[in-house]
């Protein structure tokens, strides 16, 4: 039996109803009310219905932070069919591959890249629509807006288990899959949001963006659409962190949705002190866990306003908690060093061994969640999903433990892990422990090929700004005491910086391609046993 659910776009038509007057999108010197969202957002409903999208249908947006990106996301759930967003960063083959591999209709593609809407085309893809600026495409969406001004376009009915939102992976290993969510499910994730992350939230606050709104930013971003809470852009996509702090004091914002390696960079940033902040009350992080170091400067400069989320695509950001009250400056036992917080309302969290079995509190296992939360599955991929799914369990591919209060401690995703001379090492430890050196800024550890221990670790190290010069024995007589001898990394790298993701992480895989282009696995493998 079918069930029927809300549409996710009717948060814009209650808005519309409730606050119709009030500001819903800032961006630069423009200013939307939620009234003109909604009517803005029906005529590009209205233009794609017109071309022949209907719900199911694909819509593949590629597109950089801006209002027409906003709109679409909307329009597309208004229809019931799909909004399939990229990351703006991906290069014209990666989007060509998710056009084909979502099996798009229509494709929205911002004016500042034409070469991705040129390697997009394919004998299924209808029709190409541009955002902003530029000369490709069959129309521009603000021609189709302004051609459909009026239009009223109902919201489509749909089912709990109808497709809303094609998430596509960061692709870890291999190619970006698609994470099916739908109407139903999003729904939840908009009330387990409001719950866990930030209660008591209103249209009276205001949420800053820092982020590609196609991944987990789009997602905070439905959940203030929910409240009505205004969505703020920064004017260009650099990200200009004076800028952010400026609009931070100008419209008294309240929650920012961001990503650990961001967040340090804001947190040790001059304009941290040049402007007033005390507007905030949730900094929400996610991503990866955060450094105890980073996160102690972060608390002392912001206050007690940081919120930890442990969460993937697939679950979208719903697996655990971190709440404000509970980050502390102290190394007590009320800090919890290391952990990623408890299980989120409505969600089931268990450490599993590679038999499916439930471990023991403190016992290191696979971290899997049941729930309201979970997706649907990915799309058009059965291989991907029998490996999934153990008995109903999402297996979310990272390593962790619980205590014995259900605090989640995560110690790496199973793919960093390597093996040393028979051991099991996690970078994620030794890294906490490098971090403790006042000179060290950032540093990613993992495991390479050895011919005597199997694996070693190497240590790549960027220093803290303005911090003294430390020698590549200096760092390893400091973290001596503090490791034990199988986990020391073999060599310690400088770089001026670690490569990133398009989201602010730093993925190993990338680390690893850079130490092979600059000839340093070669220093390892001939460094000898």
């Amino acid at each position: 039996m079918s069930r029927r659910v809300m549409n996710l776009a009717h948060l814009l038509t209650q808005n519309a109803r409730r606050h119709g007057d009030r500001a819903g999108f800032i961006w630069g010197d423009k200013s939307w009310t939620w009234r003109e969202i909604d009517s803005a957002v029906s005529a590009l409903a209205a233009g794609l219905a017109a071309r022949g999208v209907v719900k199911g249908d694909r819509i593949l947006v590629h597109s950089k932070n801006c209002d027409e990106m906003f709109w679409s996301m909307f329009a597309a759930f208004r229809l019931g069919a799909v909004w399939v967003p990229t990351n703006f960063r991906l290069m014209p083959d990666e989007v060509a591959y998710l056009a084909s591999a979502s099996g798009a209709k229509a494709f929205l593609c911002h004016g500042d890249f034409p070469d991705h809407a040129k390697a997009a085309a394919n004998p299924a893809l209808e029709f190409t629509w541009r955002i902003g600026e530029g000369s490709f495409g069959e129309r521009a969406v603000s021609d189709v807006i302004a051609a459909q001004a009026g239009a009223r376009i109902e919201n489509a009915a749909v089912d709990y288990d109808d497709p809303c939102w094609f998430f596509f992976t960061s692709g870890t290993t291999g190619r970006s899959k698609a994470a099916v969510l739908t109407h139903g499910q999003m729904a939840f994730v908009v009330t387990n949001h409001l719950a866990d992350l930030m209660p008591g939230t209103t249209e009276t606050d205001a949420s800053l963006v820092v982020a590609p709104l196609s991944h987990g930013a789009g997602v905070h971003q439905l959940v203030q659409a929910a409240r009505g809470v205004p969505t703020i852009l920064l004017p260009t996509e650099k990200f200009d962190i004076a800028e952010a702090f400026r609009l931070i004091e100008a419209h008294r914002v309240s929650n920012i949705f961001t990503v650990p390696t961001i967040l340090k960079m804001m947190v040790e940033h001059p304009a941290v002190d040049k402007y007033d902040h005390s507007s905030l009350r949730f900094v929400i992080y996610a991503g990866a866990p955060m450094y105890r170091e980073d996160q102690k400067a972060a608390l002392n400069r912001l206050g007690k306003v940081l919120v930890q989320y442990f969460g993937l695509g697939e679950v979208t950001g719903n697996i655990t908690v971190m709440p404000a009250i509970l980050h502390d400056t102290e190394d007590g036992p009320q800090a919890r060093i290391g952990t990623c917080g408890f299980e989120r309302t409505g969600m089931q969290v268990s450490i599993q061994g590679d038999d499916g079995r439930e471990l023991k509190a403190f016992e290191t296992g696979e971290i899997c969640v049941i729930g309201p939360a979970v997706f649907a599955g990915y799309y058009d991929n059965p291989e991907a999903n029998a490996k999934a799914f153990r008995d109903g369990w999402f297996r979310t591919g990272d390593l962790g433990h619980m205590d014995e209060e259900g605090f989640v401690y995560i110690t790496g995703r199973a793919s960093d892990m390597y093996i040393s001379g028979g051991s099991n090492i996690y970078p994620r430890e030794v890294e906490e422990k490098i971090l403790t050196h006042p000179a060290i800024g950032e540093v990613a550890v993992l495991g390479v090929p050895d011919p005597f221990w199997g694996e070693v670790g190497v240590a790549v190290c960027v220093a803290r700004e303005g911090a003294d010069t430390v020698s590549e024995a200096e760092l390893a007589a400091f973290l001596a005491p503090k490791v034990p001898r199988y986990k020391m990394p073999k060599r310690f790298f400088f770089w001026e910086a670690l490569p990133k993701s398009g989201y602010g992480k730093i993925p190993k895989r990338l680390v690893r391609d850079e130490l092979e282009a600059r000839g340093q696995l070669e220093l390892i493998s001939k460094a000898g046993g």
